[in-house]
């Protein structure tokens, strides 16, 4: 059971993101049939050139119907009304007198609504002639794509350093014809900075053939300051805010809120000033409740770094290390540099700016081979001073998980913290086994 209800009402921000997020189907419908909006699927962090071009990115598992819409479209007129800040105090004031908890099952159901549309989509992949040897997480955009595919109206695809993944976008071209490629070396080449300019230059003018609209250095420049600001909040939040010994909310919840960042960064929930409205309020309200002394003393509590998680992993994981005295920080985007922020220098291309900053995310970020991005993961559990690492190796993935064994070595050397492995494989299976590795990690960062 999700403890994001004891919190997260206090929290205006996180109810709009939610929101957002889970009502994107009929916001996209809407952009796209009433507004004439080109929607173009993408799939890790990469919606920066959809937005200059005046396009919708959308990562695709948000336009499927989620049961919980029913109860959030009845909040959301509420909202219409009455304004968002009062709806939360009032939902703050009923809440202290719902005895039968109907509050917490709703927001229950809202994150398990999440995890178990990703299994759904997941068994869509499988059910659909998907290799059973590839990771939860290309199976479960297989299947998002062969669910909504025909509603999008491009694909924005960047190489990474997975063969796996490269071939899942050949795979998907039957569901979106129209796909839109930006290849990025895995490493330096001596000429790489102009062959990945010539590269985002080329997807440009499609992009442009197919909204209509002209993509200008200032409609970029205009995106990534918008970008740039989304990622000094979203660092602010796991650096400032996660490596504190108080939380304005308990652990779980906290967590919680790291997870829901982590899936809408992706594609901002499709209109990035609004995403960057939230995430602004939800630090404010985070200081605000700091300030008060409202939350939660965690100095006692090790933080442990779960990672990677953004391919698909066990959410009930930071329920489990709640419960046995530890805080759990998912930090994906900012160990692969999707959290660097791109020039903005009006002397400058930010075509090239653009690349570079792409070139960083292949080059250092995921690395193009295991030592490189081992030494990823190692400086972020740095800088985020982890005291114990939890590694999620995912079934069926070829290019991060096999990384282990080199990083657990890195990991005693040179931070000397504890770190565990723990199988993962889909949503809700084996979370037995699961709690009982757990159980004897944390012992040792508790004893």
């Amino acid at each position: 059971m999700s403890l994001i209800a004891d919190d997260v009402v206090n929290f205006t921000s996180m109810l709009k993101i939610t929101y957002n997020f889970l009502a994107g189907r009929e916001f996209l419908k809407r952009k796209k049939f009433r507004e004439k909006k080109k929607l173009i699927s993408v799939a890790l962090p990469y919606s920066d050139l959809a937005f200059a071009a005046g396009a919708i990115p959308v990562f695709p598992i948000r336009m499927q119907i989620f049961d919980i819409n029913k109860y959030l479209m009845v909040l959301n007129s509420a909202t219409t009304f009455l304004g968002w800040n009062t709806v939360v105090r009032f939902l703050g004031f009923v809440k202290q007198f719902d005895a039968l908890k109907v509050f917490d099952n709703v927001i229950n159901e809202v994150i398990n609504s999440i995890n178990m549309k990703y299994n759904e989509m997941y068994d869509l992949g499988v059910k659909n002639g998907l290799s059973e040897d590839l990771c939860y997480g290309i199976k479960a955009l297989y299947g998002m794509h062969y669910s909504k595919g025909k509603n999008v109206d491009a694909c924005l695809n960047f190489t990474i350093r997975c063969s796996a993944y490269n071939k899942y976008l050949e795979l998907i071209k039957k569901f979106v014809p129209k796909q839109i490629w930006i290849d990025v070396p895995p490493r330096n080449l001596g000429n790489t900075l102009e062959i990945v300019t010539e590269n985002l230059t080329k997807a440009i003018e499609q992009l442009e053939e197919l909204t209509g609209n002209v993509i200008t250095d200032n409609s970029l420049n205009k995106q990534f300051r918008i970008g740039n600001q989304v990622k000094r909040f979203y660092k602010t939040i796991l650096f400032e805010i996660s490596t504190s010994d108080f939380y304005p909310c308990n652990p779980a919840t906290f967590a919680e809120i790291l997870a829901l960042l982590s899936i809408t960064f992706q594609d901002y929930n499709s209109d990035a000033n609004r995403y960057l409205e939230n995430l602004s309020q939800l630090v404010r309200e985070m200081k605000e409740r700091i300030r008060k002394g409202i939350g939660m003393d965690v100095s006692k509590m090790p933080k442990v770094l779960l990672t990677p998680m953004f391919g698909g992993w066990e959410p009930i994981t930071h329920e489990y290390i709640y419960e046995m005295g530890g805080r759990t920080i998912y930090a994906d985007w900012w160990i692969l540099k999707y959290l660097d922020e791109i020039l903005v220098n009006g002397h400058s291309n930010p075509i090239e700016n653009y690349a570079q900053f792409l070139i960083n995310l292949s080059s250092v970020g995921f690395g193009c081979d295991n030592s490189t991005l081992t030494e990823s993961y190692l400086k972020g559990a740095k800088e985020l001073k982890a005291d114990g690492i939890v590694f999620n190796q995912v079934f069926g993935c070829h290019s991060i998980s096999n990384c282990y064994t080199l990083l657990k070595e890195k990991i005693r050397r040179y931070l000397e913290i504890p770190s565990i492995f723990l199988n993962f494989n889909k949503i809700g299976e084996n979370v037995e086994q699961v709690k009982t590795r757990l159980g004897a990690f944390m012992e040792m960062l508790t004893t």
